[in-house]
């Protein structure tokens, strides 16, 4: 008993700390860790429904992380499966059951579904017991499943998942539903204000905000770790920087057509005004009610300064736009930040959303390969970009950002 109660208690804890986290992907990172940490369970994954279908939004499998160098996470490919008897995660969605089977291999007959080996036969992985928990909303709606594989006892072996276990999960994944169910909503308010950016400026894409944000935290967990900062500190700069950067340029919505739309080069002019987004999305967050307010606001305020100086808009004060006193330029407007003045996050997403705009075909220039991409950030060490964060996306970064770009990939026009 008091084992059970420890993780009543522990059950408490975790749901409030999940209750804090507003971005989706790291909420469904965490959920599903917690989840993994309850049951002592080897791996796992996280469904979201999505219409009569269910997305496969995140997976966790501790035998196959430990065959990865050190900071890779596993490489996934996004799919969705149909809401019904043909699957395991479709049969508890649609049932809205608890599936708890002691091994998959031999549950052919007792279920309407068959387990599909392909995941096992190509990874070499083994899946005996999984544990699939619908997720139900306050409203007892399914948004989507939470599936574990594996549990395990204190030596390691493989054993049946719990009906204690079955219990507490059940009362985790109300919370989750809910929690997600928010985050949900928090994530299509940040795409709704990107697709008016995008209405203006056809290069704002969906697949481009979400790439440049993933990258930018996948930059940030590699840095972070490196300088030893607290994982609970970690955990929460992740969530307000991940929403941050996927609204680092709606400022843009503020800027002329003619300007934006603008097939060649611009004049000095027009350019002057381009640099006005910067302003005017610092300007949308000025009111800081939260964390991710602030964080929005330097993002789009500071993601085109230059480690060396020369990047816009500078010193400036976000409310008037003027030059803080003492720090004009020598032709007049404001001195541009240089170095550590640059906020971080500023300085990651700078980096974040050039390693895109190269990668990535647009109107005016096809793709660059990756050779060239990786040559050219170098070679801006020190001069347009932060040289530590430089050198931990070369040393760290180069395979996640692979995974990622596969994972957001740019939608046909």
């Amino acid at each position: 008993m008091p084992q059970q109660n420890d993780k009543l208690l522990k059950l408490i804890q975790v749901g409030f700390e999940v209750s804090q986290i507003k971005d989706i992907d790291l909420l469904l990172e965490k959920v599903l860790r917690e989840a993994r940490s309850f049951t002592n369970c080897d791996a796992g994954s996280i469904y979201v429904k999505e219409g009569d279908r269910l997305r496969f939004s995140y997976t966790q499998n501790d035998t196959l992380q430990r065959e990865l160098p050190p900071g890779r996470k596993l490489p996934f490919a996004t799919f969705t499966i149909p809401i019904g008897n043909d699957s395991i995660v479709g049969y508890a969605a649609s049932e809205g059951t608890i599936v708890n089977i002691a091994d998959a291999y031999q549950s052919t007959g007792s279920y309407p579904f068959s387990f599909n080996r392909s995941y096992d036969e190509m990874s070499g992985y083994r899946t005996r017991s999984m544990l699939t928990i619908p997720l139900k909303n306050s409203r007892d709606i399914v948004v989507g499943v939470l599936q574990l594989i594996n549990a395990m006892d204190r030596s390691g072996e493989v054993i049946p998942f719990a009906g204690t276990d079955q219990e507490i999960i059940g009362y985790f994944a109300v919370n989750a539903a809910n929690t997600i169910e928010r985050a949900k909503m928090t994530r299509e308010m940040i795409l709704r204000m990107n697709k008016m950016a995008e209405m203006r400026d056809p290069k704002e894409t969906g697949p481009h905000v979400n790439r440049v944000a993933s990258y930018s935290v996948a930059l940030y967990e590699a840095w972070a770790h490196g300088k030893g900062v607290p994982q609970d500190e970690i955990d929460r700069n992740r969530d307000v920087l991940r929403m941050a950067a996927m609204l680092h340029d709606v400022g843009k919505v503020a800027i002329s057509d003619t300007i934006l739309k603008k097939p060649g080069r611009f004049t000095p002019e027009e350019f002057e005004q381009m640099k006005l987004h910067t302003l005017f999305g610092s300007d949308l967050f000025c009111d800081l009610y939260s964390d991710f307010d602030e964080s929005a606001a330097v993002v789009a305020l500071n993601h085109h300064e230059r480690w060396d100086g020369k990047g816009y808009p500078g010193h400036v004060d976000p409310g008037t736009h003027q030059p803080l006193p003492g720090l004009e330029g020598e032709q007049g407007g404001a001195r541009g930040k240089r170095g550590a003045e640059i906020p971080l996050f500023g300085r990651i997403v700078a980096l974040a959303d050039v390693y895109d705009a190269l990668s990535c075909r647009r109107c005016y220039k096809e793709a660059w390969n990756e050779d060239e991409v990786l040559n050219t950030l170098r070679d801006e060490a020190g001069k347009q970009f932060d040289p530590e964060l430089v050198q931990v996306l070369l040393e760290e970064c180069v395979a996640t950002f692979r995974d990622i770009e596969k994972l957001y990939p740019e939608e046909d026009r």
